[in-house]
């Protein structure tokens, strides 16, 4: 039995050409949505790279080190230090106001380049830098000091239960497990072998040196892919060079004068980098000097006068200290260059000394740990054992370590 035929309305005809005019306005709608966004997606990125790249041009471009302090309570500090574990677990000295110092502004100053503004430091973006990589900072305290800096810097992005600090004689290493990443500090006071090796117990009345010899020190630090070297300091007292082994019953000791001694020690280390470091996988950077304010009188104070009781930095664009030595800082200047233009490694110097030296009020002063008990004679004079050589976290060390992230993620 055939069915009756199903005729339909003009309104049911209407309703399926309406129904179909919609799909297809939609249609149209969506494609010209989807069109506009690429587009304007593809102007973003555009932009991001062209603004990445004049970012670059003016990175590349611009001298880091020459610049002012600008006060800034709104950016700085970069961390809280008294919530930082390292500086508590490791402290000597660096949380100044842990150990009673009131004043804070030496908190709030931002370093600005004259030609160029510096990215933001990302602890993120670092740790994603660093991921499966080892980055070790070889020194002294000094370089201690900047490596607390960096370790509080990353540590807001590093969870509690994904980080590991250990301890093996000269070196500390922290571990962040979830990026698999490295960040060491090793004590060398000299670069070079010496009787000062001992991490703890290194404070020697005649200090003596194998100025030819280092791989005692550089077998820990081999493998790195990321290396700060410091070294100023520990040369600046009479140091006795040793020919020979310090077990050696023939051995020769000599005097050279402090720069020629520096001069062996940086080609030692030089020539070490040279015969080691893998040139597509290791960058070197070396941290100038660090300057000591001692000398009050120096920036009009009286003389005997140091960094005790100072609240602000010094003005004086020229401000340079007697004890900062130009000889010493060329020759470091010397090997960095003979370093990248005969040996092909990649290595920076980072020039912090002049915009360090503006900072006679960031130091711990007296507030610090004291080794020793404290004498009538030094209670009644706190400048006497005021520290006027290492600096208070948050503080200084962390303009140093924005400078390495700049140079690790953008040159």
């Amino acid at each position: 039995m055939i069915g009756r035929p199903v005729i339909f309305s003009s309104s049911w005809n209407n309703k399926v050409m309406g129904v179909q005019l919609s799909f297809q306005l939609l249609v149209a709608v969506i494609t010209t949505v989807l069109v506009i966004t690429t587009l304007f997606m593809s102007r973003e990125i555009k932009l991001q790279e062209i603004g990445k790249k004049t970012q670059l041009n003016s990175l590349s471009s611009c001298n880091f080190f020459s610049g002012k302090w600008v006060f800034d309570n709104q950016s700085r500090p970069l961390y809280n230090g008294s919530n930082c574990s390292f500086i508590s677990f490791l402290d000597d000295g660096m949380a100044c106001q842990n150990y009673g110092r009131k004043d804070v502004n030496y908190l709030y100053w931002k370093w600005q380049p004259h030609d160029c503004d510096l990215p933001r430091f990302n602890a993120t973006e670092m740790l994603e830098k660093l991921r499966n990589k080892r980055l070790v900072y070889v020194g002294d305290s000094l370089n201690r000091n900047q490596w607390v800096s960096m370790v509080c810097m990353l540590e807001s992005s590093i969870h509690t239960h994904l980080k590991h600090v250990h301890f093996n004689g000269s070196l500390v290493t922290l571990k962040a497990i979830e990026y698999n990443a490295t960040i060491d500090f090793y004590w060398a006071p000299l670069l070079v072998e010496s009787n000062c090796d001992d991490a703890w117990h290194h404070r020697v009345k005649d200090r003596v040196m194998r100025v030819d010899s280092i791989e005692k020190h550089a077998r820990f630090w081999e493998d790195a892919n990321v290396l700060v070297f410091n070294s100023y300091l520990w040369w600046r007292l009479d140091l006795t060079v040793l020919r020979g082994s310090f077990e050696s019953t023939d051995a020769k000791f000599e005097q050279l004068g402090m720069l020629r001694t520096y001069e062996l020690g940086l080609q030692t280390w030089a020539d070490w980098l040279d015969t080691h470091v893998n040139r597509t996988k290791t960058r070197v950077f070396f941290v100038s000097m660090s300057p000591t304010h001692s000398r009050g009188e120096e920036w009009g104070k009286a003389e005997g006068d140091n960094c005790y009781n100072e609240t602000e930095p010094i003005s004086n664009a020229k401000y340079w200290e007697s004890e900062s030595d130009p000889g010493m800082m060329r020759l470091v200047e010397a090997a960095i260059k003979k370093l990248n233009e005969r040996s092909g490694i990649k290595a920076d110097l980072l020039n912090i000394t002049q915009l360090s030296e503006y900072r006679k009020e960031a130091h711990p002063s007296i507030y610090r740990k004291h080794w020793d008990p404290l004498t009538k004679e030094q209670l009644a004079n706190p400048s006497s054992y005021a520290d006027c050589t290492h600096w208070c976290l948050p503080g200084v060390p962390d303009v140093w370590n924005h400078f390495l992230y700049v140079y690790l993620l953008y040159l």
